[in-house]
């Protein structure tokens, strides 16, 4: 009996042994499942990207956009990143063949700089995540329906900024301006947006927008001149071609006497008298954060459609001189930026 009960006891033991075996087996297995398919943070930044970047036209600006998208993903530890750099210089059918480009591509996302590049690159490609930046209306150019929940593979930065700040700030400086002379080009979406804007709050302003248009950088002198003896001031907002040619106007307003304002800080750095802006580095911030939730595995119809930030007031006291007018004290007291 005693004897039998050791043999009881040592089978029982080894039974012990082997199901706990098979337990840590068990567990084994499962930490192995679970780390196999749930990757740490930082193994999205460690891989190599490949990024195409469009832009439809050099100037201070969207440089700035784009500098800011690289500057943010690098912040956010996407280091290893070569860009492909295009740049259309205005041209439309250029635009088109690089997003074509684009298109035959293996791109792990596709940044579009402004309204014209993202709608060649939005019509062209269909897979490739794709973050726009500096568009005014990003559903009236077609890139997105809803843009608190983008439903393809669209998502970005707009710069939409009321024009009215700008008209306000025209008739603040000369109260009995009449009529104000507005440059873009007609052939872009988002200066047409900006346009219909202004003339809907001229008029409880007592102001006449008057129109004239430039399909091109190199137009863009003879439309500033066109509107010579016609108005009291002119304003450019949002429009990539007029800000391409921003020195022409500046040239124009200073030999005539005009007073211009500006929808941009970098604008009135360059001459402009005054303006409302923002940062268009901030604006390119916001879209590469947007490019890095997408690397790192963040469904595009989680990453709404951010706008610009931080609106602010600048001068330029000396091209106000140089345009005939003299910025009142109490204004230049509440300018974020000066000149």
């Amino acid at each position: 009996m005693p004897r039998v009960s050791k043999v009881v006891l040592l089978v029982a033991l080894m039974a012990v042994i082997a199901f706990a075996g098979v337990l840590a087996g068990c567990g084994s297995s499962s930490s192995s499942s679970t780390s196999s398919t749930s990757p740490s943070a930082s193994s999205a930044t460690s891989k190599a990207y490949k990024i195409g970047i469009t832009q439809i036209v050099t100037h201070p600006a969207l440089d700035a956009a784009v500098q800011g998208f690289k500057d943010a993903l690098a912040a956010k530890g996407f280091t290893n990143v070569t860009y492909d750099m295009q740049n259309a210089q205005g041209d439309m059918p250029t635009a088109a063949s690089i997003a074509q480009k684009f298109a035959s591509e293996p791109l792990d996302l596709i940044l579009g700089v402004a309204t014209p590049t993202s709608q060649a690159v939005v019509k062209a490609v269909t897979t490739t995540p794709i973050v726009f930046t500096a568009v005014t209306d990003p559903v009236g150019a077609g890139l997105v329906t809803d843009p608190q929940a983008p439903s393809a593979n669209v998502t970005g930065v707009s710069d939409l900024q009321p024009p009215k700040p700008i008209l306000e700030l025209a008739k603040q400086i000369n109260p009995n301006a009449k009529k104000i002379g507005i440059l873009y080009n007609a052939g872009e979406s988002n200066s047409v947006f900006i346009v219909k804007q202004a003339e809907a709050a001229a008029g409880p302003l007592g102001l006449t927008l008057v129109k004239a248009t430039a399909a091109n950088s190199s137009e863009v002198q003879a439309a500033a001149q066109s509107l010579v003896g016609r108005v009291d001031a002119m304003m450019t907002s949002g429009d990539n071609t007029v800000a391409s040619a921003l020195e022409a106007v500046v040239k124009v307003c200073e030999q005539n006497k005009i007073p211009l304002y500006a929808g941009d800080t970098d604008s009135v750095k360059r001459g402009a008298a005054a303006g409302y802006g923002f940062d268009y580095l901030d604006l390119g911030k916001q879209a590469g954060d947007q490019a890095a939730l997408i690397l790192s595995g963040t469904p595009i119809s989680s990453i709404p459609v951010e706008y610009a930030k931080n609106l602010q007031l600048s001068f330029n006291e000396k091209a106000a001189k140089a345009q005939g007018i003299t910025i009142p004290a109490d204004l230049l007291r509440q300018a974020a930026n000066k000149f």
